[in-house]
């Protein structure tokens, strides 16, 4: 008779919430995308409703929302280039740990210097 399962597989470690990250970063980016094709694809169709989708990119809101966008990619970027070192090198696996905390201090030095300009940018700081 088989033994039932007393636990859960993910058990919360770095490399589990890295993989969730990483994939929440790529669909996120991923719908970006989808949206700002079809928003350039409206200056084709009606340049009145080109100017009036990116009259609304101008708002607090927006900048925040670009924000988001920065710190998605920037550790999509940094957390990919992490798994390329842990599936290619021997001590990759080893490592991982130390690497997925790598990349996060790596994308809070990126994020603490583009948060501020950002937001200087935007409230005309």
């Amino acid at each position: 008779m088989a033994k039932a399962s007393t636990g859960t597989l993910y058990r919360g470690n770095e490399g589990m919430w890295s993989w969730v990250a990483h994939r929440v970063t790529g669909v996120g980016i991923f719908f970006f995308l989808l949206v700002h094709v079809l928003d350039t694809a409206l200056v084709r169709v009606s340049p009145e409703a080109y100017n009036a989708v990116i009259g609304t990119y101008k708002t607090p809101f927006m900048a925040i929302g670009e924000i988001a966008l920065v710190a998605a990619i920037a550790f999509h970027a940094f957390n990919g280039l992490r798994v390329i070192l842990v599936d290619f090198s021997k001590s990759g696996p080893k490592n991982q740990k130390k690497l997925f905390w790598g990349v996060i201090v790596v994308w809070l030095i990126i994020m603490i210097a583009f948060i501020p300009r950002q937001l200087m940018h935007t409230f005309g700081g």
